[in-house]
């Protein structure tokens, strides 16, 4: 049969593909998505792996090519999780009840960058940021507020906090334990992925070894006392972020992933254990099938990295659970509605991807925080691909697409090339260490930069159809007041005036003795210290002065 569509192929090409060309010229010499992958003019049924099984498999089960789940959509769509926090911890708290009564279906809290750098509201390093990027939370009473009106045990949670995850957690756990509610009926997901900050974010604190110990100490608790968490949230998001393509995306991510099962497996850890609470957070993009296409090549091969090389038998071990957020670095300030439509279309791949939740960005958000109107907007969005456009009526309905199957394949093929360089090195801690990362991140993003300035990546509104027009005139701002941070400062001061001073001094000295220690478990200890009073500064003071802070090397 291919012997017979070759010589079809070739005549084709001869006796209409030719003729056509000499007339219309393609518009570019040739075409490759963001990560280089050279796209093909078609493709036919031989130029893909034939070997169905292993390569694609069935829903639900291994190499979950084709989703984590054998339903998918049919049986729960995925859950709706509109990233929000900013001011004081009530004003966050309401628009939380806003977003759940428009029918979110999950919370997502961004924290303002004192809290992200474990200083309380009144440090000095503080100041002229508190509330700014997110919500304020320097204690256990501000997160109590957070929540204030929310059944903690009818809501799942999720927590982009990275350096600090280990305190704020044992806050929401402190905060539940006062409502009522036992950890083991809590759900959610920490981020707690501090290598990424290394080479994209910069929101760390430690030294990537005892933030290490950190992050496997919430594995263990997360384990015998918090089964329905998700103790990490490994992140790709923010390295595409920062630049990286998606093949990087998916290599750098693994890496890091690797590098913390690792650490876990030799805390003592069982694989089986926390394996199956791990969940991953990845960029929805511009590009749509290499999109799609990454998610889907991202299950085969954590599945296959999971099963071979780390002997995991728990199926549920294998699979490859994350949350998806449309790529913040493509909204643009010039035409912010244009972001609308940027917005569905990487929500509508991060959904035929199989993505297990969902946050859209709003189309404000390049000038400002979003505001209801906006929000809801993204949010409508979501519900729209789930509700109006069948799209969740079917599994992976791209399956058998002769390009999405390209696609798939070359992505899981490059990111494994990066990984077997990465392993070279001796994994993730080195290669970080080396600034092999950050290079590649950053070499990526000045060659994107350049494809843009160049005028060969179209950006619609900044580099082509421009307009004259006030693009912002007619959109509403959401303002943060700057008495948000005094107000903060006269809480903690209040909070200091009233609490057991005696009581705090002494469980943050046995956090300190127990952080000299490399195998006393941290995380009840915190939990301790924060229905104690003591604040997110005064504990995470405390790691400081043990573990120092980190710098990175000057060259990096």
């Amino acid at each position: 049969m291919w012997q017979e569509l070759k010589a079809h192929l070739k005549a084709w090409e001869t006796r209409v593909l030719a003729p056509f060309l000499r007339k219309r010229p393609e518009r570019k010499p040739e075409f490759r998505t963001f990560s280089g992958i050279p796209v093909p003019r078609f493709l036919l049924p031989e130029d893909l792996d034939p070997d169905y099984m292993e390569k694609l498999g069935f829903p639900g089960d291994y190499p979950f090519t084709r989703g984590v789940y054998p339903t998918m959509y049919r049986g729960r769509l995925w859950t709706m999780r509109q990233y929000a926090g900013f001011g004081t911890a009530e004003e966050t708290n309401q628009r939380f009840h806003y977003l759940l009564k428009a029918g979110q279906t999950g919370l997502s809290v961004a924290f303002d960058l004192p809290t992200q750098l474990g200083y309380d509201a009144d440090h000095p390093l503080a100041s002229g940021e508190v509330g700014r990027v997110g919500v304020s939370v320097s204690s256990i009473e501000d997160m109590a507020r957070l929540f204030r009106g929310i059944p903690l045990d009818r809501v799942s949670t999720s927590m982009t906090i990275n350096a600090p995850a280990a305190v704020i957690w044992a806050m929401y756990i402190a905060v539940a334990r006062a409502q009522g509610v036992a950890p083991e009926k809590l759900r959610g997901t920490i981020q707690n992925d501090i290598l990424k900050e290394y080479t994209a974010r910069g929101t760390y604190i430690f030294a990537p070894r005892p933030s290490m110990r950190l992050i496997t100490d919430t594995f263990r608790y997360a384990a015998q006392a918090v089964p329905k968490w998700n103790p990490i949230s490994i992140s790709g998001y923010h390295i595409r972020e920062a630049g990286a393509t998606a093949v990087q995306e998916v290599a750098f991510t693994f890496a890091n992933g690797i590098a913390y099962v690792q650490a876990a497996l030799d805390a003592g850890l069982d694989v089986d254990l926390f394996a199956p609470r791990l969940s991953f957070f990845f960029n929805a993009h511009n590009n749509f099938f290499e999109e799609i296409a990454k998610f889907r090549a991202a299950r085969r091969l954590w599945a296959r990295i999971m099963r071979e090389r780390f002997g995991a038998q728990d199926p549920r071990s294998w699979r490859l659970r994350f949350h998806t957020q449309t790529a913040g670095s493509t909204l643009t300030a010039q035409q912010p509605e244009n972001n609308i439509v940027r917005v569905t279309l990487q929500a509508l791949a991060a959904v035929l991807g199989g993505t297990q939740s969902l946050h859209t960005n709003s189309m404000d958000e390049a000038l400002w925080l979003p505001t209801e109107k906006s929000a809801r907007i993204a949010l409508r969005t979501q519900q729209i691909i789930a509700y109006e456009s069948g799209v969740p009526d079917t599994v992976d309905p791209l399956a058998g697409s002769y390009f999405v199957e390209y696609l798939t394949d070359e992505i899981e093929r490059r990111a494994e090339a990066y990984l077997q360089r990465i392993d070279e090195m001796g994994g993730a801690l080195p290669a970080i260490e080396r600034g092999y990362i950050q290079r590649e991140i950053q070499e990526a993003a000045y060659a994107y930069q350049q494809a843009v300035e160049q005028g060969e990546q179209i950006i619609v509104g900044v580099n082509a159809f421009q307009t004259e027009e006030e693009d912002a005139r007619d959109l509403e701002a959401l303002v943060v007041d700057p008495a948000i941070e005094e107000e903060q400062r006269r809480r903690l001061a209040e909070l200091r005036a009233r609490r057991d001073t005696q009581a705090v001094h002494e469980i943050l000295a046995r956090i300190e003795a127990a952080a000299r220690r490399s195998d006393e478990p941290l995380m009840p200890l915190f939990i301790e210290a924060v229905e104690r009073r003591a604040t997110l500064g005064e504990i995470i003071g405390v790691l400081r002065d043990v573990w120092g802070e980190y710098r990175p090397p000057t060259w990096i």
